[in-house]
């Protein structure tokens, strides 16, 4: 079945980028991601043969970002060093959390023995650029879980640690086993002091919180040593255009927005019947509420001239407008720039954005 999905999948990268070609001009390919699901159970022949695909028909540049998202526990250092071979040179691992009893509660099928073997794998490997997930506001999460799991990760060093706070979505498998009576998750002060945590211990020892839930490190202590972010999400956070491919995913391009079928047997009719989807073109009122809420979300913010220049100044006054009463404490605005504070602003960023949801389609 695996090999069956890649094969449409690269049916389909061959179909979107013949379009793409007579229809948009675009550069090679900065940044390939490999998420969703476990990519990690494909076998090196199959990344590589969606690669060649991507190359094939779209374009890579020779010093673009292929990362890719990783389980603990479904890796040896062979493949690990079969995927870098094909071009894999940054991976993100789902540790979420150093438990043993969370990751049980989660439904996760790894266990921290098998978090430390596969960092020891990912140690033992020539990719040097690798990062983290934690999942805070687990059900019988402490805080003393919480420290407990920054320390862990701290130890290891990694280049990137992404800290995200636990959201219970319908239909997975967590939602459908999830009861609040016997999982009682942490409070919403609980987990608002794990965000605060966070911060302070991974700033401290020198991650840069480059991202509302992403730090990364310096790649060296020389000057000027680039920092180690994950360059394919920032061009989410940029509101730039993107490709993507297969079940469920969304392709931005142009300002038109492409989604493919979520279910295998419809994506597999839709790619055997030329790939041809509905486009959403989003509004400019729509654009400029993305790019808000995109690029709020990153420490550097938001240039005002490029808001003004790109959305007209009416729009800007009534986001400024509304911005005001969240400064200085969440919001920090000057002549030239828009950001979030650290870490106030970004904890309490969804109020802040609801704020500006309010700005209506002329």
């Amino acid at each position: 079945m695996v090999q069956t999905y890649v094969e449409v999948l690269c049916r389909e990268i061959g179909l979107v980028g013949l379009q793409g070609r007579s229809e948009y001009k675009h550069d090679l390919l900065q940044t390939v991601f490999f998420g969703g699901g476990t990519p990690s159970l494909l076998s090196p022949a199959q990344l590589t043969q969606i690669l060649t695909a991507i190359e094939q028909h779209i374009g890579i540049s020779p010093d673009a970002e292929i990362s890719m998202e990783i389980d603990p526990g479904t890796f040896d250092l062979e493949q690990l060093a079969a995927y870098a071979a094909a071009g894999v040179n940054r991976v993100s691992m789902g540790v979420q959390a150093w438990q043993d009893e969370l990751l049980q509660l989660c439904g996760r099928s790894h266990n921290v023995a098998d978090i430390e073997r596969s960092i020891e794998i990912i140690q033992q490997s020539s990719i040097t650029n690798w990062s983290l997930d934690l999942i805070s506001g687990l059900p019988q999460q402490t805080m003393a879980m919480w420290q407990e799991s920054l320390a862990r990760s701290i130890e290891v060093n990694p280049s990137h640690i992404s800290v995200y706070d636990l959201i219970v979505e319908a239909q997975t498998p967590f939602a459908k086993q999830y009861k609040p009576d016997c999982l009682p998750l942490p409070s919403d002060e609980t987990t608002a002091q794990m965000y605060r945590e966070a911060q302070i211990a991974l700033t401290a020892v020198g991650y840069q919180h480059y991202e509302i839930s992403n730090y990364a490190r310096f790649a060296s202590e020389v000057a000027g040593s680039p920092l180690m972010t994950c360059r394919h999400n920032q061009v989410y956070w940029r509101n730039d255009a993107y490709y993507a491919f297969g079940m469920g995913a969304a392709s931005y391009i142009a300002g038109t927005r492409f989604t493919r079928p979520r279910y295998t047997q419809d994506y597999f009719d839709w790619v055997a019947a030329g790939a041809v989807y509905p486009a959403e073109v989003l509004g400019k009122v729509e654009r400029f509420l993305e790019t808000l809420m995109l690029g709020l979300r990153t420490a550097e913010g938001l240039q005002i001239a490029r808001l003004i220049n790109e959305f007209g100044l009416d729009l800007w006054l009534d986001a400024q407008g509304r911005l005001e009463k969240y400064c200085p404490h969440w919001v920090m605005m000057d002549a030239k720039c828009l950001r979030l504070t650290d870490p106030e602003g970004f904890l309490y960023s969804n109020t802040v954005l609801a704020d500006l949801f309010e700005i209506d389609e002329d």
